[in-house]
Formats: C-alpha cells, sequence, structure tokens
C-alpha cells in the first residue's frame, strides 16, 4: 500500500508520524507524496485552535482523492482523541480515529482496514501504563519520506512518557494525552542505545513534561536525572537533548547535568508563559518569577554558554497592562535566543475558558506585536555576538542558500542554532546528512548563522 502521513504540531507528532511510517515500512507500506497515496494519514494537534481548524481544512481537501475502494483518511492525534467519533460521523471518508494511546496500535488497525473496505475504527481508550510500541526498529528510507516529517540524518527522537497531571489552566493535553505514564528507563536506554549502534548521533528525548519521569511509578524507577546520566554514558552519542521542561519539576541534579555531562547540549527550552506572578497563579503553574529567575541562574551557573528558548501567552484572561510589562521585562533579564509567543485562545474543557475578563483581541495583538518585535532585537544581538566563534555543526540537509562553485550545507550547533555551512567544490552527490563539522561563524542572518568549513567532516 502507498501511504503518507501529514503532521500537525510538536515534536511528540513529528516523532510519532516518524514512528508509524517505520512501522508501516516494515509492514511492506511504501511511503510516498501526497499525489502518489492511496492511505491519507493525518497527525494532528489541539493545543491552539488555528491547527485544529487545518485538519479540517485538510480533510475537506483529500475528500476527492478518496474515491477509490481502498482509499481513506485515518486522522490520529489530540484533535483525534478530542472529537473521536465525531470525524467517523462528518466525513464519509474517515475510517480510522486513534488518539495518543491508540497509536501504538494503529498499524494493525490501518492494515486491517485496508483489507476490509467496510470497516471503521476508533481507537481512544486512555491506557494505565505506556503504551510500547512495536515494529518500527526499521531505519525508513529517506529518499521516500514525504517533506516535513522531520526525519533527519544522524538525529532521532525518543519518547521517554505520554501524559502530563499538570493541568495548566490553558492546556488541554492531559484532557487529549492523558495521564502521565513514564516508560521503564530500561526500555528508554535500550532504545537509545539501539539508534546510536544504528548511526545515530544525537538524541532528543521528549515528553510533555520530561522533568517529573519516573514520578508516577512512586519511587519504582529511576529520576530524570539519573535517566540522563545513563543515557550520557552510551558510547558513540555525541549529543543529547530533551524538551519540554517544566519549571516547577527541573531539579538540582538536572542543572547540574548541564555542567557534567559532556554531551548534553548546552540549550534548554524552558516555557515560562507570562512574567506576571498574578498571571502564571491564574494558570497554575505553580511557580513565580523568583523561582523561574533562580532557575535560570542555576542554569548559568552550570553553564554559561547555555541558550534557552522559551514559550509566551499574551492576553491570558485578566491579563493588565503591567501583567504584560512584566512579561516584557522577562524577556530582558532571561535573554531568550528565541521563543514561540501566541495569543490565548479558549480551548474546551480547559480551566480558563471561565475566566474573566477576557482581553480584547486588538489589545492582545497589539501586546504580541510589541513582545515578537522585542524577541527579534533580542535574537539578533545573541546570533551576532557569535561571530567570529568556532563551533561544531551537526549536518542536516543541503541548505536553500546555495553558492556558485560549491554549496551549503544546514545544521544546527550545541546550542540549537540554526547554521548554514559553505563547502567550496562539493557537489550535490556528496553525502553530509548525520556528519559533523567544525565552523567559524562569519554571519549573523535573520534567525541563523552562517559559517566557514574548518577541516573535513567527520
Amino acid at each position: 500500500m502507498k501511504f503518507t502521513v501529514l503532521t500537525f504540531g510538536c515534536q511528540m507528532n513529528v516523532h510519532d508520524s516518524d514512528w508509524l511510517i517505520r512501522a508501516m515500512e516494515s509492514r511492506g507500506w511504501t511511503a510516498v507524496s501526497e499525489s502518489e497515496a492511496d492511505i491519507f494519514i493525518i497527525n494532528t494537534c489541539s493545543v491552539r485552535e488555528k491547527p485544529e481548524q487545518k485538519v479540517y481544512s485538510v480533510l475537506g481537501r483529500l475528500a476527492p482523492l478518496c474515491k477509490n475502494p481502498g482509499s481513506f483518511v485515518a486522522v490520529g492525534g489530540c484533535v483525534a482523541q478530542q472529537i473521536g467519533e465525531g470525524f467517523l460521523e462528518k466525513f464519509p471518508h474517515v475510517r480510522l480515529v486513534f488518539g495518543s494511546d491508540g497509536i501504538a496500535q494503529a498499524p494493525d488497525a490501518l492494515e486491517d482496514l485496508a483489507a476490509n473496505h467496510e470497516k471503521r475504527l476508533v481507537l481512544n481508550d486512555f491506557l494505565k501504563d505506556y503504551p510500547e510500541r512495536e515494529g518500527g526498529e526499521v531505519q525508513p528510507n529517506l529518499d521516500l519520506i514525504p517533506p516535513g516529517i522531520g526525519t533527519i540524518p544522524g538525529q532521532a527522537f525518543v519518547n521517554i512518557m505520554q501524559g502530563c497531571d499538570n493541568f495548566c489552566a490553558y492546556c488541554i493535553v492531559p484532557y487529549t494525552r492523558g495521564r502521565q505514564k513514564s516508560r521503564e528507563s530500561e526500555a528508554v536506554v535500550k532504545e537509545c542505545r539501539h539508534l546510536v549502534n544504528s548511526g545515530i548521533r544525537e538524541i532528543t528525548l521528549l515528553g510533555q513534561n520530561v522533568n517529573s519521569f519516573g514520578m508516577d511509578k512512586k519511587g519504582e524507577d529511576i529520576s530524570f536525572a539519573q535517566l540522563l546520566y545513563k543515557i550520557s554514558a552510551i558510547e558513540g552519542l555525541e549529543r543529547i537533548r530533551f524538551t519540554t521542561s517544566h519549571p516547577k519539576d527541573i531539579a538540582p541534579e538536572v542543572i547540574k547535568a548541564f555542567g557534567e555531562l559532556p554531551n548534553l547540549c548546552p540549550s534548554l527550552h524552558l516555557p515560562v508563559q507570562s512574567g506576571s506572578d498574578n498571571i502564571l497563579k491564574k494558570m497554575g503553574r505553580k511557580y513565580d518569577r523568583e523561582r523561574y529567575l533562580g532557575i535560570v541562574e542555576g542554569l548559568k551557573e552550570a553553564c554559561p554558554d547555555i541558550s534557552l528558548t522559551t514559550d509566551l501567552i499574551v492576553g491570558f484572561p485578566g491579563e493588565t497592562d503591567e501583567d504584560f510589562e512584566q512579561t516584557m521585562d522577562m524577556l530582558e533579564r532571561v535573554r531568550y535566543e528565541s521563543s514561540f509567543s501566541f495569543k490565548y485562545s479558549d480551548r474546551p474543557g480547559v480551566a480558563a475558558v471561565k475566566m474573566k475578563p477576557k482581553v480584547p483581541e486588538d489589545v492582545a495583538q497589539a501586546r504580541l506585536a510589541r513582545l515578537q518585535e522585542r524577541q527579534n532585537r533580542i535574537t539578533r544581538e545573541s546570533l551576532e555576538a557569535l561571530i567570529g566563534r568556532d563551533t561544531v555543526v551537526l549536518l542536516e540537509r543541503p541548505s536553500k542558500r546555495q553558492e556558485t562553485g560549491g554549496m551549503s550545507w544546514r545544521g544546527k550547533d550545541p546550542g540549537g542554532r540554526v547554521v548554514n555551512v559553505y563547502f567550496a567544490g562539493y557537489g550535490e552527490e556528496q553525502k553530509l546528512g548525520g556528519k559533523l563539522v567544525k565552523v567559524k561563524i562569519t554571519e549573523a542572518k535573520n534567525h541563523s548563522l552562517v559559517g566557514a568549513k574548518v577541516g573535513e567532516p567527520w
């Protein structure tokens, strides 16, 4: 069968899609572009309203492509968990709906539906324990994967947990991904070791709140800090990253690890959401400005070169001008290298839906524009400060910035920054993806860096 996967949302969704591709290819299915596919799998996100609306638009677009008896659409992820059977009722060409825990059963279900054209399934039950996945061990053929899936030579994502127990007032994740379920640490380490033995050089550990890994097992497993040290010891692993970190649960041992583990990348995504104690309390974040800034201070002491990024919400119910100015002040104090910033939007079932007063749309938009302008300036200044420095870049793919007499490749430095590297005399036939190269930074441009190769890739 020929299939394609369309992915919306976070890195966990990208990882889920990547695993699903490997699982189906191991069963003899072929990943192709949308125009060639018979079966369409949409992996959805409902954290914010816009990605959810995109799903309905895509379903309408795919309807004319599902005229053959064997063609159908499968909808997975957070919106699938939220809407459930509603997709079957509204869209006749949708024959499979699977939620966050249901993805482990999706390969069997897809094969079943490909053989039984009248059958329709919903896999939306939350499971008590983390559902380990089978059949996704084979590495995918990168030439067959449609753009946007996220598989990058030399890099891999590893889920260490599923769900969340925090119930922040604005967040739908606990309702769409369920309560926290940590994987067994031995299974995580085994998967990481297998990936490194297969040629992976960088691993990103994924979870809604990685800092609380193991807490749901009542002391029966190791902590997140202990997991980091075990994975760091795997021979041949060049880089470790992790996301996302909830500030309330980051342990001193994790902060210390940034100064002790040589392959733990000096970068951390640490969502602050707001700089106002008033708003943080309404959000249910369980930390205040002082606590958050203390974490930042500790991280910079342990790892002076650490690159910090964050998430920010403006226009949360009840946010005053003073609350917003506190968020702007947080930008200047921490000097985030980049941030994901959004206007608050009501999500069904969350506590903030009932909170008053709502911030007018035009006020929220004006605040967002001010915040993003300030962030762009800080980002530019941070990148310009790196000009002249040497760094090591893990190459990913040919860059859009191509030069005469050679070619440019796109990669990331240890801080997670995008770097475009020029290679004189290299042609397109050169397979550089997954290789490391020492680079001298020569230019800061937009939200990325430009560097000159120093020595050969290895």
